[in-house]
Order: C-alpha cells, then structure tokens, then sequence
C-alpha cells in the first residue's frame, strides 16, 4: 500500500521570505516621529482637509520606490555611486551633502520623539538617550543585514497602534466625507503644512537607504517582481498609519473647536490618551511613537554611512566586521552619538519636526530630478523609463516637487 506525500503549501513563497524586507521597512521608517507629528498637527489644526493628500501619496510613494530598488537591483550599484559614474563626483557630492543634511535632521527628530515619550512616564531625556543610542550600536555593531531588517521591521509594526487610537477616537464618517474635497489652496498656512506632509512621504534619506539595503541584501533582478510587491504593501501600510494619526487629531482636538498648535509630543499624546484610558492610552502611543523613532533613526543613520561611502568609496557592509569597514561604522556611529547629545540638551520637537519635514519638500527637485535621469539613462533598455510610463513618472516628479518646493517657500514665508 503506497503512501502519497502532500506537499505543505505555505502561503508565502518561501524564497519570497528572503527577498521580503527592504521596502516594508524603508516605509516603516518613512513614518517616523516627524511624519507622525506633522500628520498630528495636520489633524488638529485642519481636521480631515489634508486626509485625502495622504491616500493621493500612496501611489506617488510607490512609484518613487519602485524606480530607486529597480536601479539597485538591475545595475548593482547604490544611488551616490550611479550619480557618481553618470553624472560626475560634483554632482554626487552635491546629492549626497543634500542628503546628510535630510538625515541628520532626520536623526534629531526621531530621538526627539523617543525623548518626548520618555518624558510621559518621567525619564530624563539624557537617560533615554544613553540607552537608546547604546542597544543601537550594539545592534548595529554586532549584527548582520538581514537580522537588524527583521529586528527594525519589529519595532515598525507597533505603529500600527495608532490605527487603534484612531477607531477609538470616534470620528464621524460625515464629517470626514465632507471635509475631503475641502482644500482652502490660498491659505498659506494649510500649504505649509501640505509642503510639510509632502516631505514627511517622499524624503530624500528613503531613495539612498532602498537602493543600498537591496544591494546589502544580495538581491537581483531576478527578485524584482517580489520586491514591488513589498514595496507596494509598505507604500499602503504607511499612509494607512498616517492618516490614523490625522484621524486621532482630528476627531478630538479639531472637532472640540481647539486648533491646536501643538507643541510637544505630550500635548499630542494627552489629546488622543483620554480615549484609551490613561495607562492604556500611554502605552499605546509609546509603543507606536517609539517603534517609529527606532526603526527610523536605523534606517537613517545606515543611510548616511552608506550613502557618504558610496561617493568616497570606502567599504560599506554591514557584512563587513567593523575592523574591515571603520569609516562606515564611524560615520554610523557619529550621525548617532552627535543626534543622542542634541536631543538631550532640549529641543523644540514639533517645530523642528514640521520644519524638517518642510526641507525635505524644498530638496525634492534636487533628489527627484537625479532619480528621473537615472532612470531614463542608467538602466538597460529592458528596465529603462521609457514610452507613457516614462511620461507619467516624469508628470508625477514635477508636480511633487514644484508643488512641494511652492507650498513649502509660500508657507515658510508667510510664518508656517
């Protein structure tokens, strides 16, 4: 009597499981303290007017990311190092001190957050920082590429907490239906702050961190069609999290009639905690604040090492003992320890954050018109832009970073 063997079917392929990653986490990241702090300020200050932005920015975001992991995975090569060999080392200096300038505002903003939370539960901010910074270069200095994406992806997915706190703030589904076609455009209060949400989405440090972190991965062309699919769930995860933060915002402090500017991470906190319940609602916002602190100051300070190596040319690999690789581990470790002490020495959170995000729609033209030329001319003619797609990516690279760099100028101007 023979014996047939079923084959165990697994609902995810399992060489998908190792291509799975980069781009989950790269949008994990994407929603860091500043972007959950402008998306707050957005609901408190406009209710659900700039709700209908973050779901227009999902296929943006994916169309970015698309392209940045299609150029590392077909030429191998990360993005400081493509700009480097097509358009010259001025130029990727150029792009490259543009991104430091992102990432190290980046760095402050997240460790701003984490220290803000701390501050809910009456931890010194220069406590936090100690420890904060000391388990990540540990982590960083000890582990593989693979195991801190898992260990990052972790951390991200307590974002999906503030999902929770908006269902249990209660908005009211008229309203909301109501207030999505309302954009008052002339205002140039609300355009900073869609300058601000521009940036908080589509920022500078994401296009050099997926490119490199495919490439430390090991990935291929052939993982391309895999990798989409992971950068496409996290470009839907993200905004997902983003407008929950709005919604939260909205429903209470909007829709009480406060118009609240808010100025730190516990007014934002004490205006959503009373719908979980003070000990509830704390823990909820800290595990969500601080999963995104975390998984964003990684991503971020890996970004300014690998893209600083990639122009200069030292090696660059978390594969790499920190003895074969020091300038990256040392760039790493500086952008780190240097974000740590600011922090502690006090800053002001929300404003920094708003203005971060704002800046990042002012380099959008810089950073998005070398990721557009990269594709149309780095790539093979099988991967190249080209025909309509061609024109709908150069369309949506134009619009993002002329509507960014207007609404960003025209708020900043008239004081935010």
């Amino acid at each position: 009597m023979s014996t047939t063997v079923v084959p165990v079917r697994h609902p995810i392929p399992r060489h998908w499981l190792a291509v799975i990653g980069p781009g989950l986490l790269v949008m994990l990241a994407d929603t860091d303290a500043g972007s959950i702090i402008t998306a707050a300020q957005s609901g408190a200050q406009w209710g659900y007017k700039l709700l209908a932005l973050q779901f227009l920015l999902i296929p943006i975001l994916y169309v970015v990311q698309e392209l940045t992991l299609r150029l590392g995975l077909v030429t191998g090569q990360g993005h400081g190092e493509l700009i480097r060999d097509r358009f010259g080392k001025g130029w990727a200096w150029l792009s490259v001190s543009t991104l430091m300038v992102a990432c190290i505002g980046a760095i402050v903003t997240q460790l701003s957050g984490m220290a803000g939370v701390a501050a809910l539960f009456g931890i010194p901010a220069w406590a936090m920082m100690i420890v904060v910074v000391g388990l990540i270069l540990a982590m960083v200095w000890t582990g593989s590429y693979r195991s801190i994406e898992r260990i990052a992806i972790v951390f991200g997915l307590f974002e999906l907490a503030f999902v929770l706190v908006a269902w249990r703030a209660g908005p009211h589904l008229r309203e909301i239906a109501a207030q999505l076609t309302q954009a008052p455009l002339r205002n140039p209060k609300y355009l900073y702050l869609v300058a601000a949400n521009l940036g908080a989405v589509i920022m500078p440090w994401m296009i050099f961190y997926q490119q490199s972190a495919v490439l430390d991965k090991g990935l291929g062309p052939a993982d391309l069609k895999v990798s989409r699919i992971d950068t496409a769930v996290g470009s839907v995860v993200t905004q997902v999290v983003m407008a929950s933060v709005l919604i939260a915002t909205g429903a209470t402090l909007y829709h009480a009639g406060a118009n609240a500017s808010l100025g730190d991470v516990q007014q934002i906190a004490h205006a959503i905690i009373p719908f979980l319940g003070d000990t509830v609602g704390r823990l909820v916002f800290a595990a969500g604040m601080t999963g995104a602190a975390v998984v964003a100051t990684i991503v971020v300070c890996l970004t300014a090492a690998w893209g600083v190596g990639e122009v200069a040319g030292y090696k660059r690999s978390l594969e790499h003992h920190p003895r074969e690789a020091p300038w990256f581990y040392g760039v790493f470790s500086v952008c780190l320890i240097g974000g740590g002490i600011l922090v502690a020495s006090g800053v002001d959170l929300v404003g920094l954050s708003v203005g971060v995000e704002v800046m990042n729609a002012l380099l959008l033209p810089i950073v998005l018109g070398f990721l557009y030329m990269l594709g149309l001319k780095a790539l093979p003619d099988e991967y190249r832009l080209k025909g309509w797609y061609a024109w709908l990516v150069g369309v949506i690279v134009v619009v993002s970073a002329g509507f960014g760099f207007y609404a960003g100028i025209t708020g900043a101007l008239a004081g935010g």
